[in-house]
Protein backbone atom coordinates (compact mmCIF):
# COMPACT_ATOMS: atom_id res chain seq x y z
CA UNK A 1 0.00 0.00 0.00
CA UNK A 2 2.57 2.35 0.80
CA UNK A 3 4.36 1.32 -1.99
CA UNK A 4 1.37 2.37 -4.35
CA UNK A 5 0.89 5.88 -2.38
CA UNK A 6 4.47 6.86 -3.31
CA UNK A 7 4.10 5.73 -6.76
CA UNK A 8 1.01 7.82 -7.04
CA UNK A 9 2.68 11.19 -5.16
CA UNK A 10 5.48 10.65 -7.03
CA UNK A 11 3.36 10.43 -10.58
CA UNK A 12 1.47 13.69 -9.72
CA UNK A 13 4.65 15.50 -9.03
CA UNK A 14 6.11 14.67 -12.61
CA UNK A 15 3.18 15.15 -14.09
CA UNK A 16 2.74 19.03 -12.81
CA UNK A 17 6.88 19.38 -13.78
CA UNK A 18 5.81 17.77 -17.58
CA UNK A 19 3.79 21.11 -18.62
CA UNK A 20 7.12 22.79 -18.89
CA UNK A 21 7.89 22.38 -22.69
CA UNK A 22 11.54 22.07 -22.12
CA UNK A 23 11.07 19.67 -18.91
CA UNK A 24 9.16 17.59 -21.43
CA UNK A 25 11.43 17.06 -23.93
CA UNK A 26 14.16 16.92 -22.29
CA UNK A 27 12.45 13.81 -20.42
CA UNK A 28 10.87 12.60 -23.88
CA UNK A 29 14.45 12.41 -24.99
CA UNK A 30 15.70 9.62 -22.84
CA UNK A 31 13.47 7.16 -24.98
CA UNK A 32 12.28 9.17 -27.96
CA UNK A 33 15.08 6.98 -30.30
CA UNK A 34 14.07 3.77 -28.24
CA UNK A 35 13.56 0.36 -30.79
CA UNK A 36 11.29 -2.12 -29.28
CA UNK A 37 12.01 -5.79 -30.89
CA UNK A 38 10.33 -7.23 -33.36
CA UNK A 39 6.68 -8.84 -31.91
CA UNK A 40 5.80 -6.24 -29.95
CA UNK A 41 6.75 -3.73 -32.68
CA UNK A 42 4.28 -6.21 -35.04
CA UNK A 43 1.29 -6.43 -32.65
CA UNK A 44 1.97 -2.81 -31.58
CA UNK A 45 1.15 -1.61 -35.49
CA UNK A 46 -1.30 -3.90 -36.01
CA UNK A 47 -3.32 -2.84 -32.79
CA UNK A 48 -2.07 1.04 -33.59
CA UNK A 49 -3.64 0.58 -37.55
CA UNK A 50 -6.40 -0.77 -36.24
CA UNK A 51 -7.59 1.48 -34.00
CA UNK A 52 -7.22 4.43 -36.54
CA UNK A 53 -8.81 2.23 -39.41
CA UNK A 54 -11.77 1.83 -36.87
CA UNK A 55 -11.43 5.59 -35.69
CA UNK A 56 -9.63 7.32 -37.86
CA UNK A 57 -5.70 9.18 -37.99
CA UNK A 58 -6.88 12.96 -36.55
CA UNK A 59 -7.28 12.53 -32.72
CA UNK A 60 -11.12 13.33 -31.09
CA UNK A 61 -12.79 12.56 -27.99
CA UNK A 62 -14.56 9.72 -29.30
CA UNK A 63 -11.28 8.14 -30.24
CA UNK A 64 -9.63 8.79 -27.02
CA UNK A 65 -12.42 7.18 -25.25
CA UNK A 66 -11.78 4.00 -27.17
CA UNK A 67 -8.20 4.22 -26.65
CA UNK A 68 -8.66 4.62 -22.96
CA UNK A 69 -10.89 1.66 -23.02
CA UNK A 70 -8.12 -0.19 -23.70
CA UNK A 71 -5.25 1.46 -22.32
CA UNK A 72 -5.93 -0.04 -18.63
CA UNK A 73 -5.71 -3.78 -20.05
CA UNK A 74 -1.80 -3.90 -19.76
CA UNK A 75 -1.23 -2.80 -16.41
CA UNK A 76 -4.54 -5.30 -15.35
CA UNK A 77 -2.65 -8.00 -16.86
CA UNK A 78 0.76 -7.36 -15.40
CA UNK A 79 -0.56 -7.09 -12.20
CA UNK A 80 -2.37 -10.83 -12.41
CA UNK A 81 0.86 -11.70 -14.32
CA UNK A 82 3.21 -10.97 -11.76
CA UNK A 83 0.72 -12.75 -8.78
CA UNK A 84 0.89 -15.81 -11.67
CA UNK A 85 4.63 -15.43 -10.98
CA UNK A 86 4.87 -14.64 -7.43
CA UNK A 87 3.19 -18.02 -6.64
CA UNK A 88 6.28 -19.62 -8.37
CA UNK A 89 9.23 -17.55 -7.13
CA UNK A 90 7.69 -16.72 -3.43
CA UNK A 91 10.67 -18.14 -2.21
CA UNK A 92 13.12 -16.15 -4.20
CA UNK A 93 12.64 -13.04 -1.91
CA UNK A 94 14.74 -10.45 -4.72
CA UNK A 95 12.47 -11.46 -7.54
CA UNK A 96 9.60 -11.35 -5.25
CA UNK A 97 10.30 -7.30 -4.71
CA UNK A 98 10.50 -6.90 -8.20
CA UNK A 99 7.53 -8.31 -9.16
CA UNK A 100 5.41 -6.60 -6.27
CA UNK A 101 7.03 -3.46 -7.34
CA UNK A 102 5.81 -3.67 -10.88
CA UNK A 103 2.09 -4.41 -9.14
CA UNK A 104 2.62 -1.45 -7.10
CA UNK A 105 3.53 0.85 -10.55
CA UNK A 106 0.35 -1.57 -12.49
CA UNK A 107 -2.35 -0.52 -9.96
CA UNK A 108 -1.36 3.02 -9.72
CA UNK A 109 -1.16 2.86 -13.82
CA UNK A 110 -4.90 1.15 -13.75
CA UNK A 111 -6.42 4.12 -11.52
CA UNK A 112 -4.51 6.43 -13.55
CA UNK A 113 -5.98 5.44 -16.75
CA UNK A 114 -9.36 4.95 -15.23
CA UNK A 115 -9.39 8.52 -14.47
CA UNK A 116 -8.80 8.98 -18.15
CA UNK A 117 -11.56 7.44 -19.54
CA UNK A 118 -14.16 8.34 -17.02
CA UNK A 119 -13.44 11.68 -17.55
CA UNK A 120 -13.51 11.52 -21.07
CA UNK A 121 -16.33 9.60 -21.07
CA UNK A 122 -18.62 12.24 -19.68
CA UNK A 123 -17.27 14.92 -22.21
CA UNK A 124 -18.55 12.76 -24.94
CA UNK A 125 -21.73 12.02 -22.98
CA UNK A 126 -22.25 15.61 -23.00
CA UNK A 127 -21.58 15.94 -26.28
CA UNK A 128 -23.72 13.48 -27.34
CA UNK A 129 -21.00 12.30 -30.10
CA UNK A 130 -20.68 8.78 -29.48
CA UNK A 131 -22.10 5.37 -31.17
CA UNK A 132 -22.88 3.05 -28.43
CA UNK A 133 -21.57 0.25 -30.53
CA UNK A 134 -18.73 1.44 -32.03
CA UNK A 135 -17.04 3.66 -29.12
CA UNK A 136 -18.49 1.06 -26.01
CA UNK A 137 -19.09 -2.27 -27.25
CA UNK A 138 -16.01 -2.56 -29.78
CA UNK A 139 -13.68 -1.11 -27.51
CA UNK A 140 -15.27 -3.68 -24.82
CA UNK A 141 -14.40 -6.85 -26.87
CA UNK A 142 -11.59 -5.77 -28.15
CA UNK A 143 -10.31 -4.98 -24.26
CA UNK A 144 -11.19 -9.16 -23.26
CA UNK A 145 -8.93 -10.75 -25.98
CA UNK A 146 -6.07 -7.95 -25.21
CA UNK A 147 -5.96 -8.76 -21.67
CA UNK A 148 -5.55 -12.35 -22.26
CA UNK A 149 -2.78 -11.70 -25.24
CA UNK A 150 -1.49 -9.24 -22.83
CA UNK A 151 -1.13 -11.85 -19.93
CA UNK A 152 0.19 -14.85 -21.97
CA UNK A 153 2.76 -12.47 -23.60
CA UNK A 154 3.94 -11.25 -20.30
CA UNK A 155 4.47 -14.65 -19.16
CA UNK A 156 6.40 -15.58 -22.06
CA UNK A 157 8.34 -12.45 -22.60
CA UNK A 158 8.33 -9.61 -19.91
CA UNK A 159 10.16 -7.65 -22.16
CA UNK A 160 7.79 -8.11 -25.03
CA UNK A 161 4.77 -7.04 -22.92
CA UNK A 162 6.75 -3.73 -21.82
CA UNK A 163 7.64 -2.95 -25.51
CA UNK A 164 3.70 -3.11 -26.43
CA UNK A 165 2.72 -1.00 -24.06
CA UNK A 166 5.91 1.09 -24.97
CA UNK A 167 4.48 1.42 -28.38
CA UNK A 168 0.89 2.23 -27.58
CA UNK A 169 1.73 4.59 -25.02
CA UNK A 170 3.96 6.32 -27.64
CA UNK A 171 0.88 6.69 -30.17
CA UNK A 172 -1.53 7.67 -27.08
CA UNK A 173 1.11 10.28 -26.57
CA UNK A 174 1.61 11.75 -29.82
CA UNK A 175 -2.36 12.01 -30.29
CA UNK A 176 -2.95 13.97 -27.01
CA UNK A 177 0.06 16.14 -28.13
CA UNK A 178 -1.69 16.59 -31.76
CA UNK A 179 -4.99 17.24 -30.07
CA UNK A 180 -3.39 19.81 -27.77
CA UNK A 181 -1.64 21.39 -30.98
CA UNK A 182 -4.94 21.34 -32.73
CA UNK A 183 -7.22 22.76 -30.94
CA UNK A 184 -5.43 24.80 -28.10
CA UNK A 185 -7.35 28.16 -28.40
CA UNK A 186 -11.47 26.22 -28.02
CA UNK A 187 -9.80 24.04 -25.47
CA UNK A 188 -7.87 27.11 -23.41
CA UNK A 189 -11.92 28.66 -23.34
CA UNK A 190 -13.78 25.71 -22.24
CA UNK A 191 -14.24 25.29 -18.61
CA UNK A 192 -14.03 21.35 -16.93
CA UNK A 193 -15.38 20.32 -14.02
CA UNK A 194 -15.30 16.68 -12.87
CA UNK A 195 -16.39 15.30 -9.51
CA UNK A 196 -14.22 11.75 -10.20
CA UNK A 197 -11.00 14.00 -11.09
CA UNK A 198 -11.43 15.57 -7.73
CA UNK A 199 -11.98 12.34 -5.98
CA UNK A 200 -8.56 11.21 -7.66
CA UNK A 201 -7.19 13.88 -6.08
CA UNK A 202 -6.14 16.18 -9.65
CA UNK A 203 -8.18 19.40 -10.56
CA UNK A 204 -8.08 21.10 -14.30
CA UNK A 205 -10.26 24.27 -14.63
CA UNK A 206 -10.61 24.07 -18.27
CA UNK A 207 -10.23 21.25 -20.92
CA UNK A 208 -6.83 22.17 -21.65
CA UNK A 209 -4.99 21.65 -18.43
CA UNK A 210 -7.07 18.29 -18.73
CA UNK A 211 -5.89 16.98 -21.53
CA UNK A 212 -1.92 18.49 -20.98
CA UNK A 213 -2.13 16.19 -17.70
CA UNK A 214 -3.33 13.40 -19.69
CA UNK A 215 -0.61 14.07 -22.07
CA UNK A 216 1.84 13.69 -19.47
CA UNK A 217 0.55 10.83 -18.06
CA UNK A 218 0.70 8.49 -21.36
CA UNK A 219 4.39 9.50 -21.72
CA UNK A 220 5.03 9.40 -18.16
CA UNK A 221 3.79 5.69 -18.92
CA UNK A 222 5.41 5.65 -22.07
CA UNK A 223 8.69 6.15 -20.12
CA UNK A 224 8.39 3.91 -17.52
CA UNK A 225 7.49 0.73 -19.42
CA UNK A 226 11.37 0.98 -20.46
CA UNK A 227 12.61 2.05 -17.24
CA UNK A 228 11.05 -1.39 -15.42
CA UNK A 229 12.82 -3.32 -18.18
CA UNK A 230 16.03 -1.81 -17.56
CA UNK A 231 15.88 -1.24 -13.32
CA UNK A 232 15.20 -5.38 -13.43
CA UNK A 233 17.88 -6.14 -15.77
CA UNK A 234 20.29 -4.41 -14.10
Amino acid sequence: MNEEHEEHIAHEELNKKLCDPELRAEYARAYDDYRPGFVPRLLGSLFIHSGNLLYGKRPSYQKFKAIEVIARIPYQSWEVASYTLLTWFYSNEQRAIELAKTSAFSRMAQDNETLHVVVISQIVKRLKCESFIRHTMVPFIFATFYALSVWVLYMVSRRAALELNFMFESHAFEQYQQFLDEHEARLRITPFTSDFLDFYGRHAKSEWELFESIRNDELIHRNRSIRELQAHAR
